[in-house]
């Protein structure tokens, strides 16, 4: 004889099944369709008795027993909630509801579902807390509730989940720190939980983990080091821990750590001291961004990151203002997959490197701006023509703005603000079609406002003088430009 349980749930008084069979499966899917207050897609529209349970879109079963055990309507604009009857498919593996309307809580019932596998309910509206009796599905390897609007703390019973592969909680509004019964989870592969109100330190336990390939906290309240037991982590493929309030150095020892790292981020956290000699050997990094840090010392050569994509090291103190403070640049010419690269708001000095123009053609942002660079902008400048944002701003630049920034037809931005220019404004300005941004103002250039900007018909915001500057502007000139922002 069937066992009945009887829970008051929510208000309403649920009959659970233990063990069940297809009848039993059928009315709970029947009851979950119950709970869909609108499928604009008529996704359950084959939810009847006109075929089997089993032929339902979005429902798989077992060969052998035909019971539930795959659950898969993702990205189906469902509006409604997880109905508790969910708890009654005994033989589901799998809930994949991604990417829909859901509302409410996550039913305590799914804790019932020993065999659930995968839990997949990111890209909703769901609340409430995380329950903690998930811990009873001893066969989860995959939790992904990203982009809800849940609440409470990590329970500290999902430690308990032995084959738990990958943990996914980003923007919630989870608080609290980490559990220690986490240090249990010897399959984790994937802790990712960024935006999210978390704090505390990270765990030293996470390097005992050592089948962790991603590490991801960023936009959360942690403090304290980077523990050293981070080392010992080998497999790990992305590092993300920015904008926490982290500090210390960055430690000295991990070399072991950097060898399959591709994606390296602490940005807008309080370290200091200099850059680990290991990071510059770290030859399969493709993004490394330590920005907004009190970060100093030399940057050395970068010519083992030929897989870098993006590299930004602004708002720290590196340099100190000598000649040789961008011969580091030079290492980058064999990047061929470089995208990025900002080193703004340092205190870099000397003058900017010829070998700029031998940059990978791959190039869209480069920002060197607020640094004590002095010199000419080499006429190379023109060879990065896939170039959009070019920020030079607030240093000691000097001679005339060379014609060949004219070639950067895909260029957005052009800040050249705050340095010593003297001469004309170049008229090949006048090719950059797309230029949205032109800010020249607070140089020495003089003479007429080339009637040839006048063909940048995207141009938004455009500043060429202070009130100490003056230029000869034909009303003509004036008019002709003023048409673009009409």
């Amino acid at each position: 004889m069937l066992a009945f349980i009887l829970l008051l749930c929510c208000g309403l008084l649920v009959t659970f099944v233990a063990g069940g069979n297809n009848e039993t499966d059928r009315l709970a899917l029947l009851e979950f369709k119950a709970k869909i207050a609108d499928d604009p897609l008529q996704v359950m529209s084959s939810w009847n008795d006109s075929i089997h349970f089993c032929q339902w879109r979005g429902v798989t079963c077992g060969r052998r027993h035909q019971r539930v055990t795959v659950l898969n309507l993702p990205s189906s604009k469902l509006v409604g909630s997880i109905s508790p009857h969910i708890g009654n498919l005994s033989f589901l593996r799998q809930i994949t509801l991604q990417n829909n309307s859901l509302h409410n809580e996550i039913p305590l019932e799914i804790g019932y579902l020993h065999r659930l596998q995968v839990l997949r309910l990111n890209h909703n509206s769901i609340s409430g807390k995380i329950p903690s009796n998930l811990s009873s599905c001893a066969n989860l390897k995959t939790l992904l509730v990203t982009y809800n609007l849940l609440t409470g703390e990590i329970p500290a019973t999902l430690g308990t989940l032995s084959k738990l592969q990958s943990f996914f909680i980003i923007n919630n509004k989870m608080i609290g720190g980490i559990p220690p019964s986490f240090e249990n989870l010897s399959s984790l592969d994937a802790f990712v939980a960024s935006d999210n109100n978390l704090g505390g330190i990270i765990p030293p336990f996470f390097g005992q983990l050592t089948k962790l390939t991603l590490f991801s906290v960023p936009g959360n309240r942690f403090s304290g080091t980077i523990p050293p037991s981070i080392s010992n982590l080998s497999s790990l493929i992305l590092f993300d821990i920015a904008d926490n309030q982290i500090q210390g150095h960055l430690p000295s020892y991990i070399d072991i750590t950097l060898q399959n790292m591709e994606i390296f981020i602490i940005a807008n956290n309080q370290f200091t001291g200099s850059i680990p000699i290991a990071i510059f050997n770290a030859s399969n990094l493709e993004i490394f961004q330590l920005d907004l840090n009190e970060l100093s010392g030399k940057v050395h050569s970068l010519e083992k990151l030929n897989r870098i994509s993006s590299f930004s090291i602004s708002s720290n103190n590196f340099g100190n203002g000598g000649e040789n403070d961008l011969s580091f640049l030079c290492s980058l010419t064999n990047s061929t997959f470089l995208t990025d690269l900002e080193i703004s708001f340092n205190n870099f000095g000397g003058e900017l490197p010829k070998c700029v123009g031998n940059f990978s053609t791959t190039l869209i942002y480069l920002t060197l701006d607020n640094n004590k660079i002095y010199g000419k902008i080499p006429i190379e400048i023109g060879n990065m023509i896939n170039l959009e944002r070019l920020n030079m701003w607030n240093n000691k630049l000097s001679g005339n703005i060379p014609s060949e920034i004219g070639q950067l037809q895909k260029l957005k931005v052009l800040e050249l603000h705050e340095n010593y220019f003297f001469g004309n404004i170049p008229s090949s300005l006048g090719n950059l079609t797309v230029l949205l941004n032109l800010y020249l103002l607070d140089n020495n250039l003089e003479g007429n406002i080339p009637l040839s900007l006048s063909k940048c018909k995207e141009l938004f915001s455009l500043i060429l003088a202070n009130k100490s500057q003056w230029f000869n502007i034909s009303t003509s000139h004036w008019s002709l430009i003023l048409t673009n922002f009409s």
